[in-house]
């Protein structure tokens, strides 16, 4: 067998012997439910049966064990990818077979252990539940649990049917529709895990040491006097949460996430019969799930893509992995706190400077803000808190930042500032340091002509608030060379982030197609169609928020302020810019209605102290036309092709090099719906020439925004996955 090793070992104690399974997927660095396993779980199986048949009594019990660092990775998600609706059917009866395997091992009445040498998630904790006795290595870092539904997936192979028995409807909830994960510890408080040890060779005796105590096992379900932990579907205070369940999920999903209402469902009807019967229905659910649209989108951008850009795809060159030791930040507003935070949390010295040493210090209170809190919460202890925080060091003066390996603007959108600043702080690096900016729309290149080095001279734009946003976008100038764009990109990594590399334009992919986006909204508030029409439209098709909502935050100040800029530099060049109708509604908003945004008091919202915000009740009378036909979905079309078709025209200019730097951008950055895959999966999964065919009708109603040309179909063709080639949906 190529996945799996099977031996009989002399139990303990006695004359017996005990069957160890060893999972050692070949060529692998872990181990997968991919067709060979499938086959040869079979296989083990059979063998089992025969030792249990050939042996009797002295067939002692099983042991579950893995010859990789970690325990079972799940499901082989390849395979997942090339799935069509079409397969459903051979789907359901492959998940049947496997946990027909599943069960005949657990049914046997001699113990299975389970030696749980390092994580276990989606598949792989459904292996582990084989095993009537699970025993781990207690070390915090390894994970357990059933992620799926954050790939579009629900646990199909027992996990919710033996979660949901385990932990109850209410307790398991979590787990399975959240994709919670825990640690070995947490495990053992939840009776998940039943034993730990320190390391992984005290499994092996820990697990024959049990056999030789417990000669005779069941599983909980299986035992005649079960009872579900909390209640069953029946018990009036468990129906009356059920009740309202798949109303707070719709909230939740919006109706865009099949995965956590169908895990629901399988864990409630599941719940109202046999076991055997509730793994048919979760296999059903699953197959249903596994080869739909969703499911394909969501493993393609959250798996494939996250990995690619984790394994370093989008690094250059081949320079060895790089961490600076001090780094200088100048500025100490919302973004400087929030970068020092960032940095300082994950063991970087950290020189924070502002004009004046107050504006410093206030820019530190920041972290002590964060710290405090997760002090207050029993996360961090008053020791780690003040370790961290004196790797801050507020000041007012250039010469602080000397030795700095990396010295990062995060002053106002302005040129003439941040050269100055440049041409003030870049002489205190250090022999062999970089410089960065982290301006959200101004050209880098143009920027690093304040720089004596502009070869080492990169963009490194942080999202806000910097605490909560994982995203960077690591912009590289004309002039910066492959090692500057490396130790960037480590730099973002060091501090658990996501790094994405474009080239310099104007708004370099994210700022440039989030104004796409929040100008639409603005375009079509401008031809009359109703603001809470726009907003909640956008809300239902997996926005996080409507687009008026998103430039009253970003301050209607900022949109005219890049306005007023773009047209400059334009002019410096002898040409002319058209704003667009939604730029120039915008314009109208804080030039002529004094309408600046939330910050300025307010904008298409109004904000009352104390209450809920709501739309300016004067829209309706300057805005809205009551003929002008509309719907939903064209709405929400316009919001999502026009971002889509500009992520596009970055692939074509080169401003995106990837698929999965334009995906993983998209989601984490400008908060595309993750139920698309990201903006060029949401073209890949409608199908490449339904989506062009759509993109056509909008032009003709809409404009240029829309419009898709050679080029860009081109590349659209060009950078397809090859997973999509046959089965587009």
């Amino acid at each position: 067998m190529q996945t799996i090793r099977y031996e009989l070992i002399p139990a303990q104690g006695t004359d017996g012997e005990v069957a160890v399974i060893t999972f050692d997927e070949s060529n692998s660095p872990v181990n997968t439910m991919c067709r060979q396993w499938q086959q040869e779980l079979g296989e083990v199986t059979a063998q089992v049966l025969g030792d249990r048949e050939r042996l009797g009594a002295a067939l002692k019990g099983i042991v579950l064990a893995s010859a990789k660092t970690s325990f079972f990775a799940g499901a082989d998600l390849k395979a997942t990818m090339r799935l069509t609706p079409a397969d459903a059917p051979n789907a359901f009866g492959e998940i049947e077979r496997m946990k027909k395997h599943f069960r005949t091992l657990e049914t046997l009445g001699i113990p299975v252990v389970a030696c749980l040498n390092g994580a276990a998630l989606g598949g792989g904790w459904e292996v582990a539940l084989v095993a009537h006795y699970r025993i781990a290595v207690a070390d915090p870092k390894i994970q357990f649990g059933l992620p799926e539904v954050t790939l579009g997936l629900m646990p199909g192979a027992t996990g919710v049917t033996k979660m949901t028995r385990l932990l109850g409807l209410m307790g398991a909830q979590p787990y399975i529709l959240e994709g919670k994960l825990f640690n070995p510890a947490e495990a053992l408080e939840l009776q998940l895990v039943h034993e730990l040890v320190a390391t992984r060779e005290q499994l092996l005796p820990a697990a024959l040491a049990h056999i030789a105590s417990h000669p005779h096992a069941v599983q909980p379900w299986d035992d005649k006097n079960y009872k579900m932990p909390g209640g069953a579907p029946a018990n009036p205070k468990i129906a009356g949460a059920l009740t309202v369940a798949p109303a707070m999920l719709k909230k939740t999903t919006r109706g865009r996430y099949p995965a956590p209402e169908a895990a629901l469902a399988a864990m409630v009807e599941g719940a109202m019969v046999d076991f055997d019967t509730a793994l048919r229905i979760e296999s059903r659910y699953l197959a249903r799930l596994m080869t739909g649209p969703v499911a394909r989108n969501m493993i393609n951008t959250f798996f494939f893509d996250m990995n690619a850009i984790k394994s370093g795809k989008s690094r250059p060159g081949s320079a060895p992995r790089y961490k600076p030791q001090k780094v200088g930040i100048l500025g100490a507003g919302m973004m400087g706190a929030g970068i020092a935070w960032a940095q300082a949390s994950r063991g970087i010295a950290t020189v924070l400077k502002d004009v004046s040493t107050e504006k410093a210090e206030a820019g530190k209170a920041y972290s002590a803000k964060l710290t405090q809190a997760r002090v207050d919460k029993g996360r961090m202890t008053a020791e780690a808190q003040q370790a961290l925080l004196a790797r801050i060091t507020p000041t007012a003066s250039a010469a602080d930042l000397a030795g700095c390996d990396l010295i990062i603007e995060a002053v106002f959108e302005s040129r003439d500032l941040k050269a100055q600043v440049t041409r003030e702080a870049e002489p205190q690096l250090a022999p062999g340091g970089f410089f960065a900016s982290n301006t959200s729309t101004l050209p880098i290149s143009g920027l690093a002509t304040a720089s004596s080095k502009p070869e080492k001279f990169v963009g490194i734009h942080f999202f806000s608030p910097v605490d909560k946003m994982k995203l960077v976008e690591i912009i590289r100038g004309k002039q910066t060379d492959n090692e500057t764009v490396a130790r960037a990109f480590d730099y973002v990594q060091a501090l658990g982030k996501v790094p994405i590399v474009v080239n310099d334009s104007r708004g370099f992919y994210t700022s440039r197609t989030f104004g796409t986006f929040v100008m639409e909204g603005a375009a079509m508030l401008g031809e009359g169609i109703p603001a809470a029409a726009i907003e909640n439209a956008a809300m239902q098709a997996g926005l996080p928020v409507g687009p008026l909502a998103v430039l009253d935050e970003t301050a209607l100040t900022l949109s005219v302020h890049v306005l007023d800029q773009t047209r400059a530099d334009f002019a410096a060049e002898g040409k002319t810019y058209t704003a667009t109708p939604g730029e120039l509604l915008v314009e109208r908003m804080v030039k002529e209605l004094k309408r600046p945004g939330r910050a300025g008091g307010g904008g298409f919202y109004d904000y009352p102290a104390g209450a809920k915000k709501h739309l300016w009740p004067e829209l309706k009378g300057l805005f809205e036309k009551p003929g002008v036909e509309w719907s939903v979905q064209e709405i929400q079309d316009r919001l999502l092709y026009r971002q889509a078709i500009e992520t596009a025209r970055c692939l074509a200019e080169g401003v995106l090099t990837s698929v999965h730097d334009a995906n993983i951008g998209s989601i984490f950055g400008i908060g595309f719906p993750a139920w698309t895959g990201g903006a060029m999966q949401f073209i890949y999964g409608t199908g490449i020439e339904t989506f062009l065919q759509r993109a056509d009708e909008l032009a003709r109603r809409y404009g240029a925004g829309f419009v898709t040309e050679t080029r860009v179909r081109e590349s659209i063709e060009e950078f397809q996955p090859a997973y999509f080639e046959q089965n587009a949906l």
